[in-house]
């Protein structure tokens, strides 16, 4: 295992297409301009917004959109070439400068926003229902939902101001905190990174020492990562109550474009169906023979032994599953990795995880990700390319339209998941080799759905405690965490003492609040959208592109319309955990299989 290479170690992006390099010239004069461009964008619109008729704020979006296309370009360019070595200081101090120079535009820039939320609603329907404006309707449409929650100009300059030093500066110490950390495993110094992926080894001694290794460096650095969350978790709370939410979560699906009672919903159904989780961890101790099944065992493999997948081979696996529901989804899919869009090495100072940059629309997006040879390895990739595909395809809608709300955002990629697993699906015969890959995808089920909302309830719980009971202790951050996981487990899995630190190194709590439900929101409605699929298969795979083009340029509910799914009925979620259900007897059914033939 410690000589093992796949590949993937010389698997580097190529950032040229944003900028050749820090000392580019182009990288300079963009952000010289882009300021002089929103200067100028200030002087010749601020005040007037009320004033403009449907071509003079056409011209007005045109130039908007220029100047944020510029600002994404500098801020994707710094962030990316941070993330493969956060321990450069360089890379930091570019970071900084590039937010720094995030808020000025958007302190210069503000005033759009504030005149255009408190333009008359009459007056506003009849720019968005002016046919000069057809190609914004949906921005200018979902923008005015956060017209209650608007400050004036000067407010909004302020707070834009202080989240350098505030959040923005926060959340990049947590990085840096967890990207240099190291954790010490059989005598050596690692990466996070390096160890997490020891816990789906075969090998119950390496996951129990993983899982020490990791809980004691959890433990070391926890009392700065609790002082983070406090700071970030205060921070949040001053924001939400000086533009008057009525709760944490409620600025998260303003920008989800969904609803209260929708996630809500959600939330309920997951929560209401963990005995099925529980169910399954049961079922996973008789075929591991682990009577005393605990945390570090939930993601061990069924197989004694896991074939380490070459990266070639792993290009293979997703272009092959994307190729046969769809060609052209193959061919862009294919050129992440021809022209270098992909960053897949594990290296010191590397942030962990995984994920899909959409950049800006006139270059295209980048995927980060730690390639480790595993099966789930392959499984993040087909993830990532997924939502890889639904960033390029949605290009087309430009800056203000292409990104989806997080509701959405999740489809693509747990959609790639799917068609990679059920490719390796159907090239199985034998009961015990369905079974191990059905359990690897309940696994990931699992994990996705379920660890997720109870993830979410977590950080409800932690929000709510911070607010109500003030600076919350590591030992409370625990507590919650605890009441929380067990719930999930039950008396299925036996929890830890340790594992009640693991709060602590999740970065979606810092970087987007609220994040976490959009997992199981993507995953419960890929599950169903691929039972349609199955029912319907004939020209799904070119409504299903046409869904991922349109980007945010609709209505979530109104573009899940389109492929046969009502995604606003409180009963909807049931589609997707019957089919979760249905994994689960099918692995019992095979389990007798296998323990009788």
């Amino acid at each position: 295992m410690e000589n093992k290479t796949t590949g993937a170690e010389e698997i580097h992006w190529d950032l040229g297409d944003l900028y050749s390099g820090i000392d580019d010239p182009s990288f300079i004069n963009d952000q010289e301009n882009v300021l002089q461009s929103a200067q100028s964008f200030a002087k010749q619109y601020r005040g007037r917004i009320a004033e403009l008729d449907a071509m003079e704020f056409f011209g007005l979006l045109k130039e908007y959109e220029a100047i944020k296309e510029t600002a994404g370009k500098i801020g994707s360019f710094s962030y990316l070439l941070w993330s493969t070595n956060t321990q450069d200081a360089a890379y930091g101090k570019l970071v900084q400068s590039t937010n720094e120079l995030g808020s000025k535009l958007s302190q210069l820039m503000v005033f759009f926003r504030v005149e255009w939320l408190a333009l008359d609603e009459n007056e506003a329907q009849k720019l968005i229902n002016d046919p000069v404006l057809a190609d914004y309707t949906h921005y200018l449409e979902s923008s005015r939902s956060y017209k209650p929650y608007s400050l004036s100009e000067g407010q909004e300059q302020i707070l834009s101001a202080k989240s350098v030093t505030g959040q923005s500066a926060w959340i990049r110490y947590f990085d840096e905190t967890l990207g240099s950390a190291t954790f010490r495993y059989a005598g050596k110094d690692k990466s996070e990174q390096e160890v997490l992926s020891l816990l789906h080894d075969p090998k119950r001694e390496v996951r129990r020492e993983a899982h020490v290794s990791l809980s004691d460096g959890f433990k070391k650095l926890s009392r700065s990562l609790t002082f983070i969350f406090n700071t970030l978790l205060a921070d949040k709370a001053t924001n939400d109550e000086l533009r008057g939410y009525p709760s944490w979560i409620h600025a998260r699906n303003l920008s989800n474009e969904t609803d209260d009672k929708t996630v809500t919903a959600l939330v309920q159904a997951v929560t209401g169906h963990y005995q099925w989780a529980q169910r399954y961890y049961i079922l996973k101790s008789k075929l591991l023979g682990i009577e005393d099944f605990k945390d570090f065992d939930r993601y061990a493999p069924l197989k004694k032994s896991e074939t380490t997948i070459p990266w070639e081979q792993a290009r293979s696996m997703v272009l092959d599953a994307y190729g046969e529901f769809s060609p052209k989804m193959a061919m862009i899919a294919a050129r992440f990795f021809d022209e270098k869009w992909i960053d897949a090495a594990i290296q010191p100072g590397k942030r962990g995880g995984a994920y899909s940059a959409g950049t800006v629309p006139s270059i295209h997006p980048y995927v980060f990700m730690n390639y480790d040879g595993r099966l789930r390895d392959v499984q993040t990739l087909a993830h990532e390319l997924g939502h890889g595909v639904h960033q390029f395809l949605s290009r087309k809608q430009g800056v203000l339209q292409s990104s989806t709300p997080l509701t959405t955002a999740e489809t693509a990629s747990v959609f790639g998941e799917m068609l990679v697993f059920q490719q390796l699906l159907k090239q199985l015969d034998d009961p015990m080799e369905e079974l191990a890959l059905l359990m690897s995808k309940i696994d990931d089920t699992i994990a996705t759905v379920f660890r997720q909302i109870s993830m979410n309830r977590f950080e409800e719980s932690m929000h709510i405690a911070r607010r109500n009971e003030g600076e919350l202790t590591t030992e409370r951050f625990s507590e919650l965490w605890k009441t929380e996981q067990e719930k999930l487990y039950g008396t299925s899995v036996e929890l830890t003492p340790e594992y009640s630190h693991w709060w602590c190194y999740i970065p979606h709590f810092l970087h987007t609040p609220g994040y976490v439900y959009a997992y199981a929101f993507g995953e419960l409605l890929v599950l169903a959208l691929y039972e349609e699929y199955q029912r319907k298969p004939e020209g799904f795979a070119d409504r299903y592109l046409t869904l991922l083009e349109a980007g945010g340029s609709e209505w979530p509910h109104e573009l899940i319309a389109r492929m046969g799914l009502d995604i606003q009925d409180p009963e909807f979620w049931q589609r997707g955990l019957a089919s979760f259900e249905r994994m689960i007897l099918r692995a019992e059914e095979l389990y007798m299989q296998v323990q009788y033939r």
